[in-house]
Formats: C-alpha cells, structure tokens, sequence
C-alpha cells in the first residue's frame, strides 16, 4: 500500500519558504551587529591613522576624527630621528625579541605538543596537570618573582630577561597538544615506521606538514604576545638601548608629564602606527592558515 503524504501536510520546500524571511530577518540583526562592532573595533585605528598625519599643533586645534594638514612623511622622519634615531633601534630590539622568543617559544611547543600528543609515557598526566595549572596563571603574577629571580642571576637589564620568559608558552603547548592528537593520524605514523622511517624523519617528513595550521596559529599567538609585551621589559630592563617599542613610546608619552620634558605626542601617536603595521601585515599574510587551526582547535578541543 502506498503511503502518500496527508493532504493538509505542508511541503518540505514550501515549508522552507516560510520559514526563509524569518532566516532573513535574523541575519539581517546579526549583519547589524556585527558592522557595529566593525565600526567600533576600526574606530581607534582610524583616528590613530588620521592623527598620525598631524603636526603636534594641529593635535590640538582640529578635531580627532578628521584631517587638518598633511604632516605623515615628515613624522615618519621626526619618529626615527628622535633621540640619536633611538626607534630604530627599539625597532630592531622588538623584532629580536619576536623572533627569539617567539620562533622559540612556538617551536619548543611544538615539539613537547607533539611528544605528549603521540608517545605515551609514566607520568604524562601529571604533566597534563600541570600544564593546565600553568595556563590558567597571568603572566603578570609572575612577573615579580622572575626578576628577583633573573636578578640573583645577574640577568636582569640585558636582552635575555625577555628572552627567556618570552620562551615559555603553556598555552601554546596546550593548544599544539590537542591540535596534534587529532591531525595526525597513528595510522600514517605507523605506515612510516613499516616503511623504514625514524621517529625525527617520521615528524618532519610526515607529521610537520599537518601540523602546520596549528603551527601558524601558535606563532601568531606568540608574536603579539612578545611584541605587546610591556610589564615584563617595564621591571627588567633601564637601559634604553635595550627597550621594546611598547616601553620606549610609553616613555616618550610621559615625558610630556615630567618637568621640562618635550612633548611629542605626534610622534608617539605615529611611532604608535608604525607598531601596528607588522602585526596587521602578520595576520592579513597568514589568515589561511590561522584561520583554519583556530576552526579545527574549537572543534577538536
């Protein structure tokens, strides 16, 4: 016996008829919101790019949001002029910092991800624990005992008091842990090892390039990390020379606070600029990549 549908039944596509202008009018909230928080998120980039074009008088005589003269190539030039050209040099100190501390810090987590992920081993819950505890202590309430640490050491005011610190990632270790559990398969690790490949082989040759969304990912995480890094380089370093950017354009803002001091607000609002830039570039370049091993960590995690 044929078992049609009942005659005041609703069709499956007309039903979905119905409900497409409610479908519509939902999105169309969700389009709303997300233009405001667009708008309220660029908001202090756009005045922050505006006001990096004016002369330090025109700060002050014209209103936030809009332009008054053209002065963006000569602060470029008064921003690394200043002070014996010192940005350039907190300049060349932040990317040693990134690429030190943060290159470093991604590939120790990485590697220690990856061996806690695949190998079994006595004790490797402990070390989860651990590992969890670490994550969920600030970076900020250890900051005090580090230096005192680093000072016994004699460490302190030199390049490796952030370097150091800046090597340690729980958070990253934790997020290559769970990403390598699930994106490479013991099945193709086993396929290696029939086929004569080492452990090390087996990692770059096989494992690495799966491995690479995560990677990204944990190296962006690291690099504005370590590039907006201003506590730690705030209590360990005084000589000047060995400033990041954060600290040293903060000393140029509260300059203008002391007695005597010169005010240049124009050039810290355009050395500010000239901070953002690579950071923007960083995750414009890599977005594929972050992207998809932020997606694959909220699922698999």
């Amino acid at each position: 016996m044929r078992r049609g549908r009942p005659r005041n039944s609703t069709p499956p596509l007309r039903a979905k008829a119905r409900r497409a202008p409610h479908l519509r009018r939902k999105s169309l909230t969700l389009t709303v919101l997300c233009a405001v928080m667009v708008v309220y998120t660029l908001l202090p980039l756009a005045w922050l790019a505006i006001n990096a074009t004016k002369s330090q008088q025109n700060l002050f005589d014209s209103f936030g949001l809009w332009f008054k003269g053209f002065g963006f190539f000569s602060n470029i030039g008064d921003t690394f002029s200043y002070q014996h050209d010192i940005f350039g040099r907190w300049l060349l100190n932040t990317l040693m910092y990134v690429v030190v501390g943060a290159g470093g810090a991604t590939l120790l987590a990485t590697l220690a991800g990856y061996g806690l992920a695949k190998f079994d081993f006595a004790g490797k819950k402990a070390v989860f624990a651990v590992v969890i505890g670490a994550v969920a202590v600030p970076a900020t309430a250890l900051a005090v005992p580090t230096f005192l640490m680093f000072s016994k050491m004699g460490l302190t005011d030199t390049p490796w008091a952030i370097i150091i610190p800046s090597l340690i990632s729980p958070f990253g270790l934790y997020l290559m842990w769970t990403f390598s559990s699930e994106a490479v398969p013991a099945e193709i690790m086993e396929s290696a090892r029939m086929d004569g490949a080492g452990e090390f082989r087996t990692f770059f040759s096989v494992s690495l390039p799966l491995l690479a969304p995560g990677i990204v990912t944990v190296l962006l995480f690291n690099v504005v990390t370590t590039w907006n890094n201003y506590f730690l380089p705030l209590i360990m370093l005084k000589n000047q020379n060995w400033y990041p950017l954060t600290l040293g354009l903060s000393t140029w803002n509260d300059q203008a606070h002391t007695a005597g001091g010169e005010v240049v607000f124009n050039l810290v609002i355009t050395g500010s600029l000239i901070t953002i830039i690579p950071l923007i570039a960083a995750f414009l370049l890599l977005q594929r990549y972050w992207q998809s091993g932020l997606s694959a960590g909220s699922v698999k995690g």
